[in-house]
């Protein structure tokens, strides 16, 4: 894997997963610490990411940097401008994490509803490994055309899209470490 010049390292969770850094995820994290620390709306959310993110830039030389080691980094900021009060409640979770339905249906071959369940639930299985808090379903209405043979949306389609639904919140239901878990499906 590669980090190209004037783009982010990839940061690695403790299970392996890698994850793009994202500014906006950063920016929750920090501002959710500040929000338990007692620092509603705090004033410096801003420019503690826009430090960090400039700091990750820097690091183009690295393609992975560890997640835990980014924690440290916003915790050694946090301490040196005069708020180590917010450091104990700095817990970021993962990332989140994009899954496009339409490559998994693709994979699984036009008319093989079958298979599509259960790379999907493959898939749902190895997301939760990951400790990821935020899941977001993408290409819901490709995947069901594709995996219907359908041009146009039928009623067909609308039934497959409630089974597809369906499916991957009752997975996720089944997990007992996802409680705190957001979904979409799009």
């Amino acid at each position: 894997m590669v980090a190209f010049k004037e783009e982010f390292p990839y940061l690695r969770a403790d299970s392996g997963q890698l994850f793009e850094f994202s500014r906006a995820w950063l920016h929750a994290q920090i501002t959710q610490a500040a929000d338990r620390a007692g620092y509603p709306s705090w004033w410096l959310t801003e420019h503690v990411t826009e430090s960090i993110t400039f700091y990750l830039r820097l690091r183009n030389d690295e393609a992975v940097v560890a997640i835990s080691q980014l924690n440290q980094t916003v915790r050694y900021v946090l301490k040196v401008i005069g708020y180590k009060e917010i450091v104990p409640h700095f817990r970021p979770a993962p990332p989140p994490l994009s899954i496009s339905l339409f490559e998994i249906a693709e994979a699984a071959g036009g008319g093989y509803e079958l298979a599509f369940f259960d790379l999907l639930e493959k898939r749902v299985a190895a997301l939760a490994a990951t400790g990821a808090t935020s899941l977001h379903f993408f290409g819901l209405q490709p995947a069901i055309k594709h995996l219907r043979g359908a041009k146009t949306w039928t009623r067909a389609c609308d039934a497959l899209r409630g089974e597809v639904a369906c499916f991957i919140r009752e997975r996720l239901a089944s997990g007992s470490a996802l409680a705190e878990l957001v979904c979409s499906i799009r």
